[in-house]
């Protein structure tokens, strides 16, 4: 069977089967998947949690193809809600945790969510314009405290860990199809109003085959930690379903990515493959000087003993020495792209 007859031939599917449960039959059961700065889930916890999630779903009524809203920073719970909506046949719509409340009133209406999993932060910005949204029925919240849900009058409100608490962890997937939609990405709107591309269940094993693996040579041993975002198309592969494709792990950072940020990481959790779009890179600093101060920090540490990082990507067209050359003129060999 070639590549093109695997994802485009119609066939039962679903998505969570390969990204997480695969590698449960791989014996990756007790590796880490994700890390972000306070906790670690590995693959065994990442298929219970979302095994418990999507029943939770189902018990909270909602049906196969509905729409959920995500609406949190990166974070452990992130791929648990994101794969949760997935394994339940239920329709996952990330949202960029950094729009105002009119905006999140637009795709929220647009997409129809019946549900939203949120931080209780993120869910107040939310709070003023509830009124206009009367498909939003129920709000879950993420590491809330107990007088966060008197706050949304008019919705149902549940707390993340004690709607996982109350379901089976036994593994299950819902009864969708390869070509099924399994979770919308909302445009950033800049050519007019933001739109929901759908993508269906063989979208992330695809795109992880041809870009994670294919050109990136992402492998199970590698440790990923993308500056993008995982609400955002580059991010969600990036962090989530390239290294899940292989069994590798991904460093997963809540805050803006800025550089003191970026090197922070790198000296904690030493990721052996670092992705960033060179369009971020500008919004951080100008690209000649973000260039310039991060061949002097890497090339602070001695290599190869102690890499920060063996492999950086900029984007999907230049390799990171590619692009180096292009601003920094004798880029240092140890930077370069391997």
């Amino acid at each position: 069977m070639t590549l093109g007859d695997e994802f485009l031939r119609r066939r039962p599917y679903n998505a969570a089967s390969d990204m997480i449960d695969a590698n449960i039959g791989r014996g990756l059961a007790d590796k880490v998947a994700f890390t972000d700065p306070d906790r670690s889930i590995t693959y065994a916890e990442l298929q219970s949690r979302t095994c418990r999630l999507a029943r939770a779903l189902q018990t909270l009524g909602v049906r196969p193809e509905e729409r959920i809203a995500v609406l949190l920073p990166d974070m452990v719970d992130y791929p648990v809600a994101f794969w949760g909506a997935i394994r339940a046949g239920v329709v996952a719509v990330p949202l960029n945790p950094l729009l105002t409340a009119e905006q999140y009133a637009y795709i929220l209406d647009d997409c129809r969510a019946s549900l939203m999993i949120a931080t209780a932060p993120l869910a107040r910005i939310v709070l003023p314009v509830l009124d206009r949204l009367p498909n939003l029925r129920t709000i879950v919240l993420v590491a809330a405290a107990l007088e966060d849900s008197a706050l949304f009058a008019g919705v149902r409100v549940y707390d993340f860990e004690q709607i996982l608490a109350r379901e089976s962890g036994d593994c299950f997937v819902a009864a969708t199809s390869s070509d099924e939609v399994a979770f919308w990405l909302y445009t950033s709107g800049s050519t007019g109003a933001p739109k929901g591309v759908k993508h269906v269940h063989t979208s992330p094993m695809a795109t992880a085959r041809l870009m994670g693996q294919g050109v990136l040579g992402i492998r199970e041993d590698d440790v990923v930690f993308s500056a993008a975002k995982l609400f955002f198309a580059y991010g969600l592969g990036n962090a989530m379903s390239f290294p899940m494709s292989v069994g590798a792990s991904a460093v997963l950072w809540p805050q803006r990515a800025t550089p003191d940020a970026v090197f922070k990481i790198m000296r904690r959790h030493r990721p052996t493959l670092f992705l960033q779009c060179q369009r971020s890179m500008q919004l951080c600093w100008r690209t000649t000087i973000y260039a310039a101060a991060l061949v002097q920090t890497v090339c602070a540490f001695p290599f190869p003993q102690a890499k920060l990082c063996q492999r950086i990507w900029v984007n999907a067209g230049a390799s990171w020495s590619e692009w180096m050359s292009s601003t920094v003129s004798g880029l240092p060999k140890c930077c370069r792209h391997s």
